[in-house]
């Protein structure tokens, strides 16, 4: 493709009937208007970009997900993942949106009226510490061996007593997500387990649940914050575009 032609970055697919905000707009600098190429009952967001404009800044990654964000509070949307690039609208449309029409079809009609968050908490480092401590007379001795000597003399101690602080963590944290899954599953979601981003993680789902039951969700993240008073800090983010869950490929265009 020449310098200085455009392509069609696309963010996802949604209904047929979906209309933009106006003057929404997406990745790139500056930032290109968002609009819709239709397909049936279906159709893409995009905008264009300079086709030979690198992509992956902070900037680029915020205004895709702003856009799905945004989009998923209002309608059901399929997030394409971040960097999706076609050559044209008419692209778009034959060979992501006819090609997959079956299939984005039945996807948005299962995300109808759902949407997805993410339940993050992390321990309070003292406080978990203190707590392991206290369950695990082996981890105590060996803190008491520590207290007050050389580090290099207490090298092997220190790195047995990390071991198995790592080690209670990380069953500390099977047990505490089973109890929010066990209280998601009343509410009848979907939930995804994410991979810890931090050692202390105590929690990390994505949920996808019934938007009528979103205060029944937060009702239960806040008894779940009362029972972890000064323990695990608990956030519940969203809501969002439902990435954990059907986030698709385009066809390189």
């Amino acid at each position: 493709m020449a310098p200085g032609s455009t392509a069609v970055y696309v963010y996802g697919i949604v209904p047929a009937d979906v209309e933009t905000e106006p003057h929404a707009t997406g990745v790139g600098d500056p930032p290109s208007e968002v609009t819709v190429v239709r397909h049936g009952a279906i159709a893409a967001l995009v905008s264009t970009l300079e086709s030979d404009r690198p992509l992956g800044t902070p900037q680029d990654l915020t205004a895709h997900e702003k856009l799905l964000d945004g989009s998923a509070a209002v309608s059901p949307v399929l997030p394409l993942r971040f960097g999706a690039v076609m050559t044209d609208t008419e692209a778009v449309e034959n060979e992501l949106l006819e090609a997959n029409e079956d299939e984005f079809r039945a996807a948005l009609e299962e995300l109808e009226g759902r949407v997805q968050f993410v339940i993050r908490g992390r321990y309070v480092e003292d406080v978990i510490l203190r707590e392991l401590l206290d369950e695990n007379a082996q981890a105590a001795q060996l803190k008491d061996e520590i207290r007050g000597k050389p580090e290099d003399a207490t090298r092997d101690a220190r790195i047995a007593l990390g071991e198995l602080i790592n080690n209670a963590i990380e069953a500390k944290r099977a047990e505490d997500t089973g109890k929010v899954v066990s209280e998601l599953e009343k509410l009848e979601a979907l939930v995804n387990q994410r991979e810890p981003s931090h050692e202390e993680d105590a929690v990390h789902l994505a949920v996808l649940v019934e938007s009528a039951r979103r205060k029944e969700l937060e009702e239960t993240v806040r008894r779940l914050i009362a029972d972890w008073d000064g323990r695990v800090e608990l956030n519940l983010l969203g809501p969002m575009a439902a990435y954990d869950f059907v986030t698709k490929r385009a066809p390189e265009g």
